[in-house]
């Protein structure tokens, strides 16, 4: 049996993916379930945080977001049975990859899949609708009448924050970091057939003429927003031409109401005396987005349950729908891997043939 693995390197831009021969355990315990996997997600890989998490291993297993069907489970396993479709998110210590025929996890990071959900929707979906759970409800308490705005709304984690949002009734602002982009978000609807668009305002950062902080402003009657969720942050004024695009960390300050808060993807945030004053004077917060937290702690295994029941129920009804690319065979895995490590793309979808 083959799965895809990253070789690491000594600097993360040195980490190479391979196929490699790998074994699935025969003998299952007592709740675990072993799932064939129909459909594989890949998303990008944080050396790091394996790193700080002190889960390095020569061959780091690629690809946690599976769909598939139950093939058998252990003795104590209540929640499923063989020939059930499940979805789920190996967690961050598996030693097995996900574009591998079968997979053994445990049954508490499984939820059913409903039938008429097609495999890679699902798969695509689980992980940013996750992300986009902890970032809106757990972190940013958001409630009906808030303003959100959602920095790169194109992206998969944005659209479903976008999509999470409106259903809540949360007034909606995306950036969109190319001129596609904002064609794709202006035209982005609850539903088929509907006129009124998700976003009430999309923000062209591509164009240089517009700016961030007084498009936000304007929106806002000058009280600025409720909630901002980030996908990264410049720290300095001159930074190098990828990271361009993304919004100086005073510019997110600025445009932050009074009470507001800020959700960022920025791992290395730095925060100035100044920058702090300005959050103090405003009684904004700013929290940290790191959806791995959810297998941190058995507390909170019936709250991630809950919330991966919702986003597949959710995605059943059309309420989040994502965007997705169409799925490639896993012989070209590899390939695909290195372009969303890379960031040439977003994400990736990969099928058992």
């Amino acid at each position: 049996m083959k799965g895809l693995y990253c070789k690491v390197g000594e600097t993360a831009a040195e980490a190479k993916f391979v196929i490699q021969e790998t074994n699935v355990p025969s003998a299952l315990g007592s709740n675990q379930v072993k799932v064939q996997v129909k459909a594989c997600a890949l998303s990008p890989l944080d050396l790091k945080l394996h790193e700080d998490l002190k889960l390095q291993r020569d061959l780091v297993p690629v690809g946690r977001e599976i769909v598939g069907i139950v093939l058998q489970v252990g003795p104590k396993v209540t929640f499923f049975q063989p020939d059930d479709e499940v979805v789920g998110i190996l967690p961050l210590d598996t030693a097995m990859s996900g574009l591998c025929e079968a997979v053994v996890i445990n049954e508490n990071h499984l939820v059913q899949k409903p039938e008429k959900l097609r495999w890679v929707e699902v798969a695509g979906a689980i992980r940013d609708g996750l992300r986009a759970y902890t970032a809106l409800h757990t972190l940013a308490r958001m409630v009906s009448g808030h303003t959100l705005l959602v920095l790169d709304g194109a992206s998969p984690f944005g659209v479903l924050s976008i999509q999470l949002a409106h259903y809540h009734g949360v007034k909606v602002l995306a950036s969109a970091l190319s001129s596609e982009d904002q064609k794709f978000l202006e035209q982005l609807r609850p539903s088929v057939g509907v006129r009124e668009s998700l976003v009430a305002r999309v923000i062209g950062v591509w164009d240089t003429k517009v700016d961030l902080v007084d498009s936000c402003l304007e929106e806002t009657g000058g009280l600025g927003v409720d909630i901002v969720i980030d996908s990264g942050v410049r720290l300095h004024e001159e930074e190098p031409e990828a990271r361009c695009l993304l919004p100086y960390k005073h510019d997110i300050i600025t445009l932050l109401g009074v009470g507001g808060h800020w959700v960022t993807t920025e791992q290395n945030l730095q925060l100035d005396p100044p920058d702090s004053r300005s959050l103090f004077l405003k009684a904004a917060s700013l929290s940290f987005l790191n959806e791995e937290v959810w297998g941190a702690s058995s507390a909170r295994q019936g709250r991630y349950l809950h919330i991966m029941k919702d986003i597949v129920e959710k995605l059943s009804t059309g309420t989040l729908r994502p965007q997705l690319e169409d799925p490639v065979p896993l012989y070209d895995a590899t390939v695909s891997m290195e372009m969303v490590q890379k960031k040439q793309v977003r994400k990736r979808l990969v099928i058992q043939l």
